[in-house]
């Protein structure tokens, strides 16, 4: 589509104003609306005012123009005045002399729009609107695109208000009497259609806010017109219905007298609403700016909750349902809450039954909408279709619905969630023996609840749909009493439910065990934002939540651990829920036989099973009941004293013996396991088990002969004995001798761990590389400073060969391409934990970059892989970076250039002097350019950084070969020459005054070394980096009138009263694109403001990820109209 092009302040005015055809389609000009107004006033004869031309013309004033000062403007911009003051103020002006009052008016909106021209009582006595509109434009001389509407700021914001509220005031404070006098209403509506049909986008902008507010004042003025003639009309008729004697004839005929002037207002009314609705509403609800069009729907919205006796027709509605399909997610939202107030009202939503089935397709599909904000107000759209027009929504619209409840937008998932309440979970759909909230028996929500989430398959994201409906069915989540008893099949003897599958007592599980961490203060789950810290009044609920979880379920816990024991996937979240109590409750509530119970199944848990997370869980909870702050906790230091005897003994007698039969190893497998994670919460120093855990590493260092499912938790208890030791040593006065036994012990352990970096297994190595970050780390520079300066005696410093065997476990560990896809690609949740497990790995080593432990240049074995494993470790290499950049930027920038020239080592060793022809060699430039992002789009701060990279990369792309001379390439020419094309990626850096520099110092070197010079020189790679080195040229500016028109003169404007040509007819499923003879390429629908629209939708301003069907986009709802619409 193409339009009128708008003229601006640089634009010369068109060469004749745009004609208006009375004979076209857009017959609704205002000068045929002022004249039907004229003719109506004349045929009702009496006095009144005289016709409205085309602008009211009146007698000149003695100079000619209205000097005095804009009062509605100054109210407008100081804000000191309130605006129905100065309403009042303008209308007892107005009263006076209309002539002045009413070119205030004008001259506020002309302000208002940002132009400073003015309009004199000459212009607006002896020309028409556009010709006052085009001397307007001539004078719009600002210099910049900006005007008050456009500015998004906290004053022009409340400017915009307030200008909405003086048109709003105008209107109604002169609803009385002046606003039916021929003058100002007339007046003010030509204006604004004139200023609305503009192509500058400011007049037009500020001329559609204006009638848009306008016209929501007269939908009201008419409203009450409408309430008024109907109690006169009731009058009227009670009155003429009394008998003659009754009657009174005055009181009749001044009713009748009442009734004829309200109709006749109300007529007047409506044919100057049916003006600037198609006059102006009709041209700009497809405007190019989207703030016009969104503020059309959001008017449009208001008229029809307002007064749909004449709004709420299928005429007025299928522009909303158009725009639901524009590209700008502001304007897809006002059309939301627009239909959001006519749903909610029963009276309303009766009358729509025609658009809901022609845009309930396209409503169900903008739930997945790209714009965040659409997509929750779509859904609570649908809620309240649920209330108001539930038929309309069938069962296959809601499970479109349904899964947006685990989704990662919190706003997003706690609309759908009080949907799916809704429509699914409430009482109110399974009759009238349900239960209410809250009344301790939900049975049957747990059992819909369970049903949909088995049914949606999606097992593991029961915290993300418990926080969806936290909300909305929190007092049923918090129904522990009827979880448990549904859990212990403990139903009601007069309903006795079927007992639950297995299935669904793990679901019930994990949603009792979800329910309980919300109730206990956890924040949302992972990807739903960050953990709010909840305030003092919400810190009592928390803690009133917590006590009367433990209430309901420390009962009934050691029954359910009875239960579920043999099973890990539903044992696990029950002892997750055990961390959730408040556990004072044991003491106070005297809750002591069920705590001695739970404490006996969680030892028998941890002799049980092997897994590790059930191990994990059971250590937390045993560790929560042996806080020391519990007056109970003795209990719980027992079991663990049992529990460190039983293990303890066993691991020593095990691993003391020789050789190990299958049973003997499969239970030392399993105690080193057991121990491993106890370790993790608990201090197992005193059973003394680092001792035996370093003779197996030993053994396995010295023969080869030990299993590696021994040697795994073998590091881990060893590693967790070290760092208990180090967290009982005091910050000072620590005895000599207990820090040389420590070291001995962490000396020895990390040789051991440094023996397992080259053992055959994986699992071994990847251990035993964790181990040894942590100790470094530990241990390291960092750690033993400050606070640590007392483990100064206890640094460890990693030598060469460790530093080595480090990077090789990185290389075939995290950046080897075999396991990029995993061992099962078919299988995303395998592959996601083995990512999850090579970013564990490489984060360990960047820290002890970070923190010192090794040096900078270590990064180089990271960074040389940035560019081809961007997508799985980019954010950690780029933090990396980061803080090597903070601690010294000169290092910073060779480590960069050191990652480059490896590389280059690498390629040259394996492929040899043709280089550049290799594919690899691409590859080597890609990371070049990716690197030189680094250095930011501002040269400034990193021009001595980026003058040493050039001066030290050009002296290794100089040096001559390891056989001297030019490296086997006959030509002559240095063997690392091609590394200069990698370098010319890092030229656009720099400044202008550098580049004369390094152009200087290059020139120099080949001279050096005899050779030709760089302009002339018959080398690419020398050539490429000479011409990266040279000044740019400057950007030349683009003309587009020349590039687009090159006929003898420009072409007249197009006879249109819009800025966007319609689409010509066609069929449905085509639309037709004008040719060159009937497009006027200099004036194509205002080129800026669509390069604008084009850059946004390039950043991902798209509509929906969904596409409706290109059939609905372009055919008009009623009459099969094709439109010009953009999805």
């Amino acid at each position: 589509m193409s339009s009128k092009r708008p003229a601006g302040p640089q634009d010369p005015p068109p060469s004749s104003p745009p004609s208006t055809d009375t004979s076209s389609s857009d017959n609704d000009s205002s000068s045929d609306f002022e004249a039907t107004l004229q003719e109506k006033r004349g045929a009702q004869g009496g006095p009144g005012p005289r016709p409205v031309p085309k602008r009211p013309r009146r007698e000149p004033s003695k100079d000619g123009s209205s000097s005095e000062e804009n009062v509605l403007y100054q109210a407008v911009m100081d804000g000191r005045v309130a605006i129905e003051v100065a309403v009042d103020e303008w209308l007892q002006g107005y009263k006076r002399d209309r002539e002045p009052a009413f070119l205030e008016l004008v001259n506020f909106i002309v302000r208002s729009c940002g132009c400073r021209g003015t309009v004199t009582l000459a212009m607006l006595r002896e020309q028409q609107n556009t010709e006052i509109i085009q001397r307007l434009t001539e004078t719009f001389s600002e210099d910049s695109s900006d005007y008050p509407l456009s500015l998004s700021t906290g004053p022009w914001r409340r400017f915009r208000a307030s200008f909405g509220a003086v048109v709003t005031a105008v209107a109604l404070r002169s609803r009385h009497a002046i606003l039916y006098d021929g003058f100002l209403l007339g007046g003010l509506t030509a204006l604004l259609t004139s200023l609305a049909d503009t192509q500058v986008r400011a007049f037009r902008h500020t001329a559609t806010l204006a009638a848009m507010k306008l016209m929501t004042a007269l939908v009201e003025v008419a409203l009450g017109l409408s309430q008024r003639r109907d109690n006169t009309r009731r009058l009227y008729e009670a009155e003429r219905g009394k008998s003659p004697p009754r009657r009174a004839p005055g009181k009749l005929e001044a009713l009748q007298e009442t009734l004829q002037e309200l109709q006749e207002q109300q007529e007047e009314i409506e044919a100057v609403m049916n003006a600037i609705f198609k006059g102006v509403f009709v041209h700009r609800y497809r405007d190019v700016v989207p703030d016009v069009r969104a503020l059309c729907m959001e008017e449009l919205g208001t008229w029809m909750c307002s007064f749909p006796a004449s709004f709420l027709t299928d005429g007025h509605l299928k522009y909303l349902g158009w725009t639901l399909h524009d590209k700008q997610g502001e304007v897809r939202l006002r059309c939301v809450r627009a239909l959001q107030g006519l749903y909610a009202r029963r009276d309303t939503a009766a009358h729509m039954e025609l658009f809901t089935g022609r845009f309930k397709a396209r409503l169900v599909s903008m739930v997945q909408d790209k714009d965040p904000v659409v997509a929750v107000e779509v859904v609570k759209l649908l809620t309240v279709m649920l209330d108001t027009v539930a038929e309309a929504l069938t069962e296959a619209d809601c499970h479109r619905v349904y899964p947006a409840v685990f989704c990662s937008r919190r706003p997003l998932a706690t609309a759908a969630g009080l949907f799916l309440y809704r429509s699914l979970l409430s009482p109110r759909h399974e009759g009238d023996t349900e239960p209410s909230p809250g009344s301790g028996d939900n049975r049957t929500f747990f059992r819909l609840l369970l049903t949909f989430f088995i049914e949606s398959e999606l097992h593991q994201h029961a915290a993300y749909l418990v926080d969806s409906l936290w909300d909305c069915a929190g007092t049923q989540l918090r129904d522990w009493d009827t979880a448990g008893g549904l859990l212990l099949e403990e139903a009601p003897e007069e309903v006795p439910p079927p007992a639950l599958s297995d299935q669904q007592e793990k679901a019930l599980v994990e949603i009792l065990a979800a329910s309980a961490k919300r109730a206990a203060g956890e924040g949302p789950p992972v990807g739903r934002g960050p953990p709010r810290k909840a305030p003092p009044k919400g810190r009592r609920a928390v803690t009133e939540q917590r006590s009367r979880l433990s209430l309901c379920l420390a009962p009934i816990l050691p029954r359910l651990l009875a239960k579920f024991s043999a099973d890990e996937e539903k044992v696990t979240p029950l002892l997750e829920v055990l961390s959730c109590f408040e556990l004072s409750v044991y003491c106070t509530a005297r809750l002591e036989r069920p705590l001695e119970q739970a404490l006996a199944q969680l030892q028998e848990l941890v002799q049980k099973h092997t897994g590790p997370e059930v191990l994990g869980a059971a250590s937390r909870a045993l560790g929560a009941l042996c806080d020391p702050r519990l007056p109970l906790r003795g209990r719980g230091e027992l079991v663990r004293s049992r529990l460190g005897d039983l293990l303890g003994e066993r691991c020593h007698r095990l691993l003391r013996l020789p050789s190990l039969d299958e049973e003997e190893l499969y239970s030392a497998t399993a105690t080193l396991k057991r121990l491993s994670v106890l370790f993790n919460a608990h201090d197992l120093t005193p059973w003394q088990l680092f001792e035996p855990c370093t003779l197996l590493l030993r053994r396995a260092a010295d023969t080869g002969e030990v299993p590696p499912q021994l040697l795994v938790p073998a590091i881990t208890c060893a590693h967790f004995h070290i760092l208990w030791e180090l967290s009982r040593l005091a910050n000072t006065d620590v005895p000599q001798e207990q820090l040389l036994s420590l070291k001995d012990k962490t000396t020895s352990f990390c040789a051991l761990c440094q023996s397992c970096l080259s053992n055959g297994d994986a699992g071994v190595r990847e251990q035993a590389f964790v181990v040894l970050s942590d100790l470094l780390l530990v241990l390291g520079p960092s750690g033993t400073r400050g606070a640590g300066a007392a483990l100064a005696p206890l640094r460890l410093v990693p030598d060469v060969e460790l530093r080595s065997q480090l990077a090789a476990v990185l290389l075939d560990h995290v950046f080897s391409p075999g396991d990029r896809d995993g061992d099962e690609p078919d299988a995303a949740e395998a592959h996601m934990e083995d990512l999850h497990r090579r970013r564990m790995l490489l984060a360990g080593f960047c820290k002890l970059i970070i923190y010192n432990v090794l040096e900078p240049s270590a990064a180089s074995d990271v960074l040389k892989y940035y560019d081809k494993f961007h997508a799985e470790y980019g954010d950690i290499i780029k933090e990396t970076l980061a803080c090597i950049r903070r601690m010294d930027g000169q290092e910073w920038a060779r480590v960069v250039l050191l990652s480059l020239q490896q590389v280059m080592t690498e390629l040259l060793m394996e492929h040899g002097p043709g280089v550049r022809g290799v594919p690899a060699f691409g590859g080597l430039r890609d990371l070049g350019r990716r690197l030189s992002l680094f250095f930011g789009p501002r040269p400034q701060p990193n021009r001595q950084v980026l003058l040493r990279l050039h001066r030290d990369g050009i002296a290794f792309a100089l040096q001559e070969g390891p056989e001297g001379g030019s490296g086997g390439d006959p030509g002559g020419a240095p063997l690392y020459l091609p590394f200069l094309e990698v370098l010319s990626e890092f030229s656009p850096r720099l400044l202008p005054p550098y580049r004369a520099l390094l152009l200087n110092h290059l020139q120099q070197s080949c001279q050096q070394l005899g050779m030709t010079p760089p302009e002339r020189s018959p080398w690419p790679p020398l050539a490429a980096y000479h011409r990266s080195l040279q000044p740019p040229e400057p950007p030349q500016k683009r003309r587009r009138t020349e590039e687009t028109w090159q006929g003898p003169s420009p072409p007249l404007s197009p006879a249109l009263t819009s800025t966007v040509l319609r689409v010509p007819p066609g069929p449905p499923w085509e639309l037709r694109v004008p040719g060159p003879s009937s497009v006027f390429p200099s004036l194509s629908v205002m080129e800026e403001e669509e390069e604008e629209e084009e850059e946004e939708e390039e950043r991902g301003g798209g509509s929906s990820e969904e596409a409706p069907p290109q059939l609905d986009q372009v055919r008009d709802l009623f009459d099969s109209t094709v439109l010009g619409i953009e999805d």
